[in-house]
């Protein structure tokens, strides 16, 4: 698997309205309904989809973009924070390995490059597709977060997976 993560650029900001806004490729467990069709352009102009409290890359192959993957900052604590991270694979790209790999690039660059102790995840407890991918990626199953998530007109169920420096060993 050759996926890399790198920033969006604006000839990405089509793809990315795609995954947000075609009920097709966001997939069952990422359609909340349309979204401004503008969000994506004006937030690419504002920072480049990066800054300090998250931010959002490309997952490429080659000259193929695959998806995206999002991370923001979470607040744990009066003086600490985590990183939540997210993820969408285009609909033709899936079940191939791109979300797991694209997960573990993420998670080592935020490590590398923020002080922080714990990447978080969560899904849909019926997304059993996304338990695997993190787990493969190394995360750990903590527990249900019953009824979190709105969707489809409905309350559901996810589930919380994390990942801390201490799981990935030393860095060589």
């Amino acid at each position: 698997m050759t996926s890399e993560l790198r920033p969006v650029t604006e000839d990405d900001l089509p793809f990315l309205n795609r995954l947000f806004n075609d009920q097709e490729s966001t997939g069952l467990h990422q359609w909340y309904g349309w979204q401004d069709p503008h969000r994506l352009r004006r937030r690419w102009e504002d920072n480049g989809m990066l800054n300090a409290d998250g931010g959002m890359v490309l997952i490429t192959e080659g000259e193929d973009r695959v998806g995206l993957m999002t991370w923001s900052k979470q607040m744990t604590s009066s003086i600490s924070y985590c990183w939540d991270m997210g993820l969408i694979v285009a609909p033709e790209f899936r079940g191939k390995g791109h979300g797991t790999r694209a997960q573990r690039l993420l998670v080592r660059y935020l490590f590398d490059h923020s002080p922080v102790n714990r990447v978080q995840a969560s899904t849909e407890v019926s997304n059993l597709a996304e338990q695997r991918s993190l787990e493969k990626a190394g995360f750990t199953r903590e527990g249900v977060l019953r009824g979190c998530a709105f969707r489809a007109g409905e309350w559901h169920d996810g589930v919380l997976y994390s990942v801390i420096r201490a799981d990935l060993g030393p860095r060589g």
